[in-house]
């Protein structure tokens, strides 16, 4: 449908300059002479031409490669004042030699709809390649998934018929698995990946689309770890001062240069939810709020963790240290209640983070449009086949997950131009001719959705333009709310054949306010909490608490030597008294509560096991809790941690769903157990009385028996239902450590013979100590 290509405009131009020029040549020639010999000379003059037309064609191309191993490419696009640019992205592709329609798909779909929407960019964040055996436990590189990759990438760039140069694939954390080092034999990106094809060797590279009014920069960056482990201890981003210090160069690079304005847009794979801050401190969302860029694009979650996977940041010197750990709401608010329109007001500094899904199983793809700077996008899925037309809505933004601060500020303050306002605006892409576009406009002020606003829209006329840019004037003033959900748009587009696509409805506020939506609790727990940062005091609250539950009761009974029991708790009820009671009769199985104290003690200061965290043929390393031991590159011997925060997968369910649930439950087999004592103790001495003085002992022996087996077996259920409990616990440490023996090829015997059987084995001791009464 749009055939031209963006990034070969000026190419295009010297080469229509260049015939023109021949054409010219010609005539003049042949107006001069008519004789055979000048004709013979003509035609050596051309035959030259075509050979520098040529040679200048190859230059321009090696230019174009140049431009991207410098990673400062400027891509221009041919187009008047409302020219829109849009680019599209892709995102955890995750090719697998075990499921092959990812890449059947792919290359069956993507192709197409790229060749009908004719982007300015193509961006894929990541996770390329899955690199996961079929039972899904070993997580290493596998050859055969890149080529796979890169053969299905080739189709898809010939299908598209756009420049290999627009595509910019970066690696996700599943590219980078048992990857010792970028560069070597096992760094297959770099060998199959086209930006390793095309040179874009740095940790960030850059492009700016620029269009007659403005500069659109696009800025990416690897932020994988540069010690790749193996999964599942290869979670988070990992990026170094020197990488935060090129993204930051790279988003100022147009700052003092440029007469127009740009928008910055930056994408890389992990959310920020998710990356660690470097050495320094710093992190991804200082170097974003700094340059307040429109909106981070990343992938990594899926969608399986739900569909609202967005975050507003704002720079907010009063959040307190609890909101910079959590972020409770999709919207971080500003506290300012008035605009402030003064000159030399420090701006405000905010972005979006939009998380997209995956093509792994969603078959997620997103369009991402620019115009006039507002930056909006509109997520496609191809589970259901090929789309017949794609509606992209540019203008007014939806006001859930597009709207920034500075719109409101902007907007009552008037630092905007009102011809921005003045039209509905939207990009329809389809397969066959469009017949008719209408926007749709409903109050929802009654309760329900009343049509205010039905109008036809026009496309832009304009022949330079790159897409099919639909326009409606509107009068906008008209729809000015404190309410940013009063107004909702839908815009329908009907094609030749017949066919109806409809967008779904958007809230929308001219004014520029936010309609705050919810996180669901799994989205809260991936996107709202700042993981990289909780992990230690998680870590150390879960360990504080465990001594805190051993050692206390143990000094309450050497130091003042206060005793609790189930017959003190019996005669002074009370919460203190019965937790101080459960607590020391733990202390009282002497070996039992040395056991869990020593295993304690051991997975502070020593390892916990050894395993193979690389592709093959390197030593095995040991794993402690700040990470695994690896030796550093100088060949010094050397030990560096490397892993944490990504350690935390195996550390915190340790603690939390192995250790934990087994010490309590230990203490309560021995609180049974002394329940149990007092009852059979009661009960035999009840029974005292009735008993004749000559045949004492003989009856007492025979009552006593009889009352144990008797509670034992019929009375004792908590019991019973604690051993379920342990025998629960035992087989998630079990599935815990089949997992890891799977994941880094461990023996479990020599490798992790400690940090395997020690929960289990203190288990079963407390089960077979809590046994009797006595």
């Amino acid at each position: 449908m749009f055939r031209e290509q963006h990034d070969s405009l000026t190419l295009v131009h010297y080469s229509d300059h260049e015939t023109n020029a021949e054409k010219a040549s010609q005539f003049r020639a042949l107006n001069l002479n008519n004789s055979e010999q000048f004709k013979m000379k003509l035609r050596t003059q051309n035959h030259r031409r075509r050979n520098i037309k040529l040679l200048l064609l190859a230059v321009a191309i090696l230019c174009d490669i140049s431009i991207a191993e410098s990673n400062d490419g400027v891509t221009h696009i041919k187009g008047g004042s409302d020219s829109v640019v849009w680019v599209v992205q892709l995102s955890d592709l995750h090719f697998s030699v075990h499921h092959p329609n990812r890449a059947l798909d792919f290359a069956k779909f993507v192709g197409p709809a790229l060749s009908l929407i004719n982007p300015s960019l193509v961006l894929i964040t990541g996770d390329l390649t899955d690199g996961k055996s079929k039972d899904l436990l070993t997580m290493k590189q596998n050859e055969n998934e890149w080529v796979e990759y890169r053969r299905v990438l080739d189709t898809v760039v010939e299908r598209s018929g756009l420049n290999k140069s627009l595509f910019f694939d970066l690696r996700g954390n599943h590219d980078s698995f048992g990857v010792p080092v970028v560069g070597c034999s096992f760094d297959f990106f770099s060998k199959y990946s086209i930006s390793g094809q095309l040179g874009r060797n740095g940790c960030v590279n850059s492009v700016t689309v620029e269009t007659k009014e403005r500069k659109h920069l696009f800025v990416g960056f690897d932020s994988t770890m540069s010690t790749g482990l193996r999964g599942p201890t290869n979670l988070f981003g990992h990026p170094k001062d020197e990488l935060l210090k090129d993204l930051d160069l790279k988003l100022s690079q147009w700052d003092s240069q440029s007469e127009k304005p740009v928008t910055k847009i930056s994408f890389g794979h992990f959310p920020l939810s998710f990356s660690a801050p470097s050495i320094s401190g710093r992190t991804l969302e200082d170097v974003f709020l700094k340059h307040s860029i429109s909106a981070y694009l990343c992938g990594h979650l899926h969608t399986g963790f739900g569909v609202n996977l967005k975050r507003h940041h704002l720079l907010n010197d009063h959040f307190s240290p609890l909101q910079k750990l959590f972020q409770f709401s999709i919207h971080q608010s500003s506290f300012e209640s008035t605009v402030n329109c003064s000159m030399g007001v420090t701006p405000i500094q905010d972005f979006w983070e939009w998380e997209m899904g995956d093509w792994r199983k969603s078959r997620a793809f997103r369009i991402l449009a620019i115009d006039r700077g507002h930056v909006s996008y509109v997520d496609v899925d191809f589970k259901s086949g090929t789309k017949h037309a794609i509606i992209l809505p540019t203008f007014p933004l939806d006001s859930r997950f597009m709207i920034t601060s500075s719109c409101h500020h902007n907007y009552e303050c008037k630092f905007v131009p009102p011809s921005s306002y003045e039209k509905i605006r939207a990009l329809v892409f389809s397969v066959s001719p469009v017949v008719s576009v209408v926007a749709r406009i409903y109050d929802s002020k009654s309760g329900n959705l009343d049509l205010v606003v039905e109008t036809h829209m026009i496309r832009h006329a304009d022949e330079n333009a790159t897409g099919d840019l639909y326009l409606a004037p509107w009068n906008y003033k008209a729809f000015e709310d404190a309410s940013p959900d009063r107004y909702w748009l839908q815009i329908e587009a009907n094609d030749i054949a017949g066919r109806s696509t409809l967008t779904q409805l958007r809230p929308f506020s001219i004014n520029g306010h936010s309609f705050k939506v919810s996180w669901s609790w799994k989205e809260f727990f991936v996107m709202g909490c700042q993981w990289a940062a909780l992990y230690y005091p998680i870590f150390w609250s879960a360990l504080y608490f465990f001594f805190i539950f051993l050692l206390l009761p143990k000094a309450l009974l050497v130091f003042p030597k206060k005793i609790y029991t189930y017959k003190n708790f019996i005669a002074n009820k009370g919460l203190i008294n019965g937790v101080l009671w459960f607590l020391q009769e733990l202390c009282r199985i002497h070996t039992l509560w040395f056991g869990w104290l020593a295993y304690l003690f051991y997975l502070i200061l020593f390892p916990w096991f050894m395993g193979q965290v690389f592709n093959e043929g390197e030593n095995m390393v040991y794993m402690t809790y700040m990470g695994w031991a690896i030796e550093t590159s100088n060949g010094k011997g050397k030990l560096e941690y490397v892993g944490s925060p990504d350690i935390m997968v195996v550390v915190l369910p340790h603690l939390l769903y192995v250790v934990l649930p087994a010490i309590l439950v230990t203490g309560a087999l021995t609180a049974e157990r002394a329940i149990f004592r007092e009852h059979v103790l009661a009960f035999l001495e009840k029974k005292k009385d009735d008993l004749r003085m000559d045949s004492r002992k003989t009856v007492l022996n025979d009552h006593q028996s009889s009352i144990v087996s008797n509670v034992h077996l019929c009375k004792r259920w908590i019991r019973k239902l604690l051993c379920v409990v342990c025998v629960a616990i035992c087989w998630k440490h079990f599935m815990n450590c089949r997992t890891l023996l799977k994941a880094y090829e461990m023996n479990p015997v020599l490798h992790f013979l400690g940090y395997g059987i020690s929960v289990p084995f203190l288990l079963s001791y407390g089960i077979i100590k809590t046994r009797n009464a006595g």
